[in-house]
Order: C-alpha cells, then structure tokens, then sequence
C-alpha cells in the first residue's frame, strides 16, 4: 500500500509541477491553483507513504521518478531539447535511485 501511495504522490506532485510551467510565474490563477493543490496533495501522500515505507527510499523515489518524469515531459510535450548530457542525467537518476533502494533493502 505505501508504494501505491508514493506513486500517486509522484503523480501529483508531477501534475503540480507541469501546472507550475503555465502558471507564468503565478501571474495565471487556475494553472497556479492547480500547483498548489498538486503539492498538497503530493506532500500529504508522502507523509502517509513514510508510515510504512523508509524515509530515505520514499524521498529517493519520489524525487528521482518526479524529476526524471517532469524532464521526459518537457522534451516530450513542451519542445524542450534532447541532448546527450540531459539523457545522462535522467539515467544517473534512475541509476541513483535504484543504488538508494538496493543499499537500504535488507
């Protein structure tokens, strides 16, 4: 169930960010409503996420799969370009994240 959580606490916390590019610096109400409600949502989601899961691989986890979505989106969706050094830092990422997990699994 704590995965469950941490992955829609990744989604929402996604959603917030992707709404935060079109807000315009918050100058645009319902795009900037929308990012304050996704990280509502996305912090409330992990602090239930971390009753059952490490804080260290929560934290990991949300924050390596959040920007390594948020980076994929913006090359996707939003003509931001794909360079080499970009697409080995979202496997550093994912690389990080999974060294993370493996460490602290027992």
């Amino acid at each position: 169930m704590g995965y469950l959580l941490l992955a829609a606490a990744i989604a929402a916390e996604v959603a917030g960010t992707t709404a935060m590019k079109y807000s315009d610096g918050f100058s645009r109400l319902w795009p900037s409503l929308l990012t304050a409600v996704g990280y509502l949502v996305s912090f409330a989601l992990l602090a239930q996420t971390l009753k059952t899961v490490s804080v260290g691989t929560a934290y990991a986890i949300w924050s390596g799969a959040g920007t390594a979505a948020i980076a994929t989106i913006g090359i996707l969706f939003m003509g931001e370009g794909m360079t080499v050094a970009k697409a080995a830092g979202i496997a550093l990422i994912i690389v990080g994240v999974v060294v993370l997990n493996l460490g602290g699994a027992h």
